[in-house]
């Protein structure tokens, strides 16, 4: 398969774009009906031409009405070469500037200028179009660009035309065929006998015949049922192609232009992007914070609030970093050039380029929100990557996830994680998913994760150890069970953490030096031996003359080991007697059914100040009732 350049043409309406498509194919792109009938290629209308080098020549004949402008945004992203166009009798007009504006800010590289309709004018005036082009065009892509003055009804100059376009579409540069299969559609139908299909251009990767895809942003998928590229049906079509998809198990009524064909699972659709833009010299006042204008990217138009990062406001020609709020999902990846229009007669504002497709909310004027977005608008293919590893923070990302905010071949982004982990940049985190986190992110984990064990170990001294589960929940929520256990393993085999009986503790952690005076089993035996009217941490600890915290902290020990039942603060019970008491309880209430407050101080034998918390405490573990002065056992209690 040869190599395949596409033409857009650009200019004023009835400027005579359509006859001279015309006059190099000998077709009519304007014929609509006739076309429909026809079959695949058209509206925006469309053709090709086979060059002389062999090279085959997509062409695009963008309508030049001021209302079409967003057939021309369509238009232009996919193409490789543009022609201005401008009719000798009439000069250069409003739209002409405007197109240009558009083909500016969209990036297209190179193009031509043809001066249409030479048959009617002399050729003096043919002379002063000339220098009014030359003028319009010296600041921009078209500079150098060579100017072919012709005659669609004459033919004069065609030849000279055909070749220019030739000697061009070699110069073109092979789009590259990496990278996720993209085609915006623009075009929907259905053919008889076919069912559903689509047009567009493919403007990265490829897809074959037999391939799943999806249509974004409504998440449809389909198969590939047939391909053809300008009129032949093929196997496979790629970056660069204009293509017409033929979809099987899906209603043309569930796609619409604007949509995005891409391979299922690949890209998701997005409401919020970060962007660079440009604002038009040419603009009449200035853009404002929270402006809310028309957004094309693509072959989709919705409409987006622009939030200014840097500044309250962007004067006519400045530049800056935003974000844009839409109000439809759309598709995008880095690197997308986009317009923004306004509601006036000639309405290009300005325009830009996508710099980070699935940001987080910013905060405007802050110079690190600033500094990350030069990164991504400056910095190359691999600044991007280990840019948004270090984004992701303590979660890390996933190969597919980076797939999504940069705009490069997996292959790419497999390469530059490996070279990160090579480096010590970053640490695998899940292999199934090519999941990664930034190595700094990796080191914070480790030191919080320390830090949570010794403030622990400073609240509960008489607690052997942190279980696993509660350790996890001390971190931050974006770290998975993958990345915890890596963290954990780690900490165990450098022996920073030690793991005894499911505990977790900090090497220096003991209980035996906390406990040098044996203070664990005095405490469990004076509770055990006072029974249920057992004395308070405090008053143990004036009675042995010991830190009232210290006592405090044993009991807590003892509460957590399972030895002690806190009632309620100051109140702690050996559970051997407590178990004792709740039997009792139990079985009294199934022979009287009730029990009054006295009769439970009775069979306690203990005195208000412990009987009252202690019924208050069966009430509390759902044991028994209250129904007035009396208790009764809570149906389907266990006991």
């Amino acid at each position: 398969m040869g190599k395949h350049v596409i033409l857009g043409t650009a200019g004023h309406i009835d400027h005579g774009k359509t006859a001279l498509v015309k006059a190099l194919t000998g077709v009519d792109t304007d014929r609509l009906k006739e076309e429909k009938e026809r079959g695949i290629t058209t509206e925006l209308g469309f053709t090709f031409l086979d060059l002389p080098s062999g090279i085959q020549m997509g062409i695009i004949d963008v309508p030049g009405h001021e209302k079409f402008v967003k057939h021309m945004v369509a238009g232009v992203w996919g193409i490789d070469l543009v022609a201005l166009i401008i009719a000798a009798d009439e000069g250069v007009m409003p739209q002409t500037r405007e197109h240009l504006d558009i083909c500016r800010l969209l990036e297209v590289k190179k193009g031509l200028i043809i001066l249409t309709k030479i048959d009617l004018v002399d050729q003096d005036l043919l002379e002063l179009v000339k220098e009014e082009v030359t003028e319009i065009v010296k600041d921009t892509f078209l500079k150098d660009a060579p100017i072919l003055p012709v005659s669609s009804i004459t033919k004069e100059g065609i030849p000279q035309l055909i070749s220019v376009l030739d000697r061009l579409s070699e110069e073109v540069e092979e789009r590259s065929t990496d990278g996720l299969f993209r085609l915006p559609i623009d075009r929907v139908f259905v053919m008889k006998g076919f069912g559903t299909v689509v047009t567009g251009t493919v403007v990265s990767g490829t897809v074959s015949v037999g391939e799943s895809v999806q249509i974004l942003p409504s998440n449809v998928e389909a198969k590939v049922r047939t391909l053809q590229v300008y009129n032949r049906p093929v196997e496979k079509t790629m970056a660069g192609q204009r293509a017409a998809v033929n979809l099987q198990g899906i209603e043309a009524s569930a796609v619409e232009r604007g949509d995005v064909l891409v391979h299922t699972h690949t890209l998701a659709p997005t409401r919020m992007l970060d962007v660079y833009i440009e604002y038009l010299p040419s603009a009449q006042r200035p853009l404002k914070n929270r402006t809310r204008q028309r957004f094309h990217i693509g072959t989709n138009l919705t409409s987006a609030s622009i939030f200014l990062l840097d500044r309250e406001e962007m004067a006519p020609g400045e530049s800056g970093f935003a974000q844009l709020r839409l109000e439809a999902p759309v598709v995008a990846l880095p690197h997308d050039r986009f317009v923004i229009r306004g509601s006036g007669v000639i309405q290009t504002l300005g325009g830009g380029v996508v710099l980070d497709a699935h940001p987080a909310r910013h905060k405007r004027n802050a110079p690190s929100v600033i500094e990350d977005l030069t990164i991504l608008r400056e910095g190359n293919q691999d600044q991007a990557i280990a840019q948004h590893i270090s984004r992701s923070g303590m979660g890390g990302i996933a190969s597919d996830d980076l797939l999504k905010r940069v705009s490069t071949s997996s292959s790419e982004v497999q390469r530059v994680i490996k070279k990160m982990i090579d480096q010590e940049e970053a640490l695998s985190i899940d292999s199934e998913k090519m999941k990664v986190i930034g190595i700094r992110f990796y080191h914070q984990l480790r030191e919080m994760t320390l830090a949570q064990l010794k403030e622990f170990h400073q609240r509960f001294p008489m607690k052997s150890g942190l279980a696993r589960e509660e350790l996890r929940t001390k971190l931050p929520m974006e770290v998975d069970v993958k990345l915890f256990q890596i963290l954990l393993n780690g900490l165990i085999q450098s022996k920073e953490i030690l793991l005894e009986k499911d505990k977790l503790r900090l090497p220096s952690h003991q209980i035996s030096s906390v406990d040098e005076k044996g203070l664990i089993k005095r405490v469990e035996e004076a509770v055990l031996k006072a029974g249920l009217q057992s004395p308070s941490p405090k008053e143990l600890s004036e009675a042995w003359s010991e830190k009232e915290e210290g006592i405090q902290a044993v009991f807590e020990h003892l509460v957590h080991e399972g030895v002690l039942v806190k009632i309620k603060s100051g109140i702690y019970i050996h559970r051997v007697p407590f178990e004792h008491l709740k039997e009792e309880l139990v079985s009294y209430l199934k022979k009287n059914k009730e029990i009054t407050t006295p009769q439970f101080k009775e069979m306690t034998n203990a005195s208000r100040k412990y009987a009252i918390p202690l019924i208050e405490y069966f009430d509390q573990i759902k044991l028994t009732i209250r129904l007035g002065e009396k208790r009764v056992l809570r149906s389907g209690s266990e006991h």
